[in-house]
């Protein structure tokens, strides 16, 4: 049999939150991650949510909490989308929301994800063409996997995410970024 995630290994743990900022505080002072880099609004030239057209606007911190980078992200704007897929709205919980991969092509890993049972629940674009897919496998997993492809801008942003909290001996925990 097949597995149905690729044996690579998870580059991010997200959390969905009502305020990136105060997640990413409150994670560095329990567990030392950070320093954060909060980017608010991102901007997207296209987002579809189970096949539709839908607007998104989501802001994120990111940071490294060990090996791996954590996000927080919040959704701005009402309606559904696969953050609300786990957490709906005026539902107040909040949580483990994906793990995210890196994968060679996004669309041909999201349609091998689709042939063993595991739908998208949303592929996004942003302003500079880099894609993103959420895909649900939470009744296999309990939560979604985030799939992009490590292009360069991608792969320095984890490098120096990573080298902040290797040269971080305290100070400013967020700084706010624009993408």
């Amino acid at each position: 049999m097949t597995p149905a995630a690729p044996n690579l290994p998870i580059r991010q743990l997200a959390y969905f939150c009502p305020d990136v900022r105060a997640a990413a505080l409150a994670h560095h002072g329990q567990f030392g991650s950070g320093p954060y880099f909060i980017a608010d609004n991102i901007p997207l030239r296209s987002s579809r949510y189970r096949g539709r057209e839908t607007a998104f606007d989501h802001s994120s911190a990111y940071g490294q909490w060990g090996g791996v980078m954590v996000e927080f992200v919040q959704q701005n704007n009402p309606g559904p989308s696969a953050l609300r897929d786990l957490y709906p709205q005026g539902s107040g919980r909040w949580g483990l929301h994906h793990a995210a991969l890196f994968v060679d092509d996004v669309d041909a890993e999201a349609a091998r994800l689709a042939d063993a049972g595991f739908a998208t629940a949303q592929r996004s674009e942003m302003l500079d063409g880099f894609v993103f897919a959420f895909v649900d496998t939470t009744c296999a997993y309990g939560h979604m996997l985030e799939l992009y492809k490590p292009v360069p801008v991608l792969s320095e942003f984890y490098a120096m995410v990573a080298e902040a909290a290797r040269g971080y001996h305290g100070g400013d925990i967020l700084t706010t970024i624009t993408f």
